[in-house]
């Protein structure tokens, strides 16, 4: 039995470190943590959504094969990083009015 319970932990180990990893990539992108290749913070919100999709699917393939600490976990992160990217968007939009607009493809007629 002590094989099990040690794989579980090692499982719960792993799968934390996975989240934090997603996390830690999220949060560069959001430009809240500066990039360790590049010495910078930079504003990538494109490539932030999809790190925090990749998550929200991992929430969803996982549902119901987690145990309630790892679900609380990656519950947490997801609202922290949704809370984060919809700051930065609206920032930028504040910033920057009518940019979006062109990269959506509008005309702003």
């Amino acid at each position: 039995m002590a094989d099990g319970a040690g794989d579980r932990e090692r499982s719960s180990f792993l799968f934390a470190h996975l989240i934090a990893m997603f996390e830690t990539l999220a949060l560069q992108q959001l430009g809240k943590l500066v990039n360790p290749i590049t010495s910078e913070a930079c504003l990538d919100l494109g490539q932030a959504r999809i790190t925090i999709d990749m998550l929200d699917m991992i929430r969803e393939k996982t549902s119901g094969n987690l145990s309630p600490e790892e679900k609380k976990l990656l519950d947490a992160v997801l609202v922290e990083l949704q809370m984060n990217y919809i700051d930065e968007s609206k920032r930028t939009e504040a910033e920057a009015p009518g940019e979006g607009d062109a990269e959506n493809g509008a005309d702003g007629a």
